[in-house]
């Protein structure tokens, strides 16, 4: 088979295999002279934009017309009709074939060929993917019918160079909804917050291991009245744990794993006591504060005034959801603090902790406040 191009001295053949075959699937099934004549007159079969060529079979003979147009684009269309006699002879992917060749021959390297047909013409569309185009679009009520006044499905099939050239067919991926990319997953390494900040009469801010004598005085001062309800005050402090222990505290702030944080007095620098953000779930974003204070400094509204301000740290800079105070019902002290700043208690575990103390099964109070 072969293209051989249409010239205008052959209006006569064309208006008569335009008139005399069948276009059932066209806009107009029997178009007549006056309408084929005014489409030449118009350009519409040759010009800068369009060619047409005969489809010639090996024996010479014409079985068919096709009208390339939009050539001076990058990605023209066509029009095939195979004449009554012909149809159901395979002519019509084999004219597909010679069209895509010729295209995608033409020196201004064409980027694609479409082609478009009403949905039902089955022949049409079975040529199509014998050939290698992919359907590429499904328009709803887009093709038109004049002979029954009504609008039919059309479809769009295509074929890319790349295609051609490699002799594939590419399908098209059609699960392709329209979605938001996802966020990456929280990474709590990546939190921007400061890790120092004042309350009216305290410096309050991470730990640092060149704090260790300064933690381990207080906590030497304050071992008996620390001893029921800290589990690190059951011994005599030991410097060079506590050292660790605070190079440890340092690293885990920095990981976000748990925020300790020790509170001094902004006048004199004196180191007054320890509290800080830990049983961190940043997911839910919910922090359980912990405090203990030098017994010298006991009685002052110190730990009142670490832990408002250590609340409010955390619910404006980490975006709290929950922040909670847990204590043994019988540690007075520290349930006056979560009750003075209006902390809800929302239930007693009952025996839900081991005394590192005595050794007893104790209860536990669950203090919380939650983001309005």
């Amino acid at each position: 088979m072969k293209l051989t191009e249409w010239t205008m001295e052959e209006q006569e053949k064309l208006i008569e295999f335009m008139t005399t075959n069948s276009w059932p699937y066209h806009g107009h099934e029997h178009p007549v002279r006056a309408l084929i004549e005014k489409t030449i007159v118009e350009g519409g079969y040759k010009s800068d934009q369009v060619k047409t060529f005969w489809i010639e079979n090996d024996e010479g003979e014409q079985v068919g017309l096709v009208k390339i147009f939009d050539l001076q684009d990058d990605i023209p269309l066509f029009d095939l009709r195979i004449a009554d006699s012909y149809r159901g002879q395979g002519y019509g992917p084999k004219a597909l074939r010679i069209i895509a060749d010729f295209v995608f021959s033409l020196k201004e390297k064409k980027i694609r060929l479409e082609g478009h047909t009403r949905h039902d013409n089955f022949a049409m569309r079975k040529a199509f993917e014998r050939t290698g185009f992919v359907k590429e679009a499904h328009l709803r009520q887009a093709w038109f019918s004049p002979k029954q006044n009504r609008y039919y499905d059309a479809v769009t099939y295509g074929m890319t160079r790349e295609d051609w050239e490699a002799g594939v067919t590419t399908p098209v991926v059609w699960d392709d909804d329209v979605k938001a990319p996802a966020e990456p997953p929280f990474n709590p390494l990546l939190l921007e917050f400061p890790d120092s900040f004042e309350s009216e009469r305290l410096l309050i801010r991470s730990p640092k291991k060149e704090d260790a004598l300064l933690s381990f005085e207080a906590v030497r001062h304050s071992l008996e009245a620390l001893r029921p309800w800290m589990p690190f005050a059951q011994r005599e402090p030991n410097l060079a744990e506590m050292t660790a222990n605070l190079i440890e505290a340092e690293a885990d702030f920095k990981l976000r794993k748990d925020l300790r944080l020790h509170f001094f007095d902004k006048k004199s620098g004196q180191f007054i006591g320890s509290s800080g953000l830990h049983r961190i779930d940043w997911e839910v974003r919910k922090f359980e504060i912990g405090y203990w204070v030098d017994s010298r400094f006991e009685g002052k509204g110190y730990v009142t005034e670490a832990v408002e301000r250590i609340t409010r740290f955390a619910f404006e800079e980490l975006e709290a959801n929950r922040v909670e105070i847990r204590c043994d019902p019988d540690n007075v002290r520290s349930r006056a603090v979560a009750e003075r700043l209006g902390f809800d208690l929302e239930g007693i575990l009952r025996k839900d902790s081991v005394s590192r103390h005595d050794g007893k099964v104790r209860d536990t109070c669950v203090y919380a406040k939650i983001r309005a």
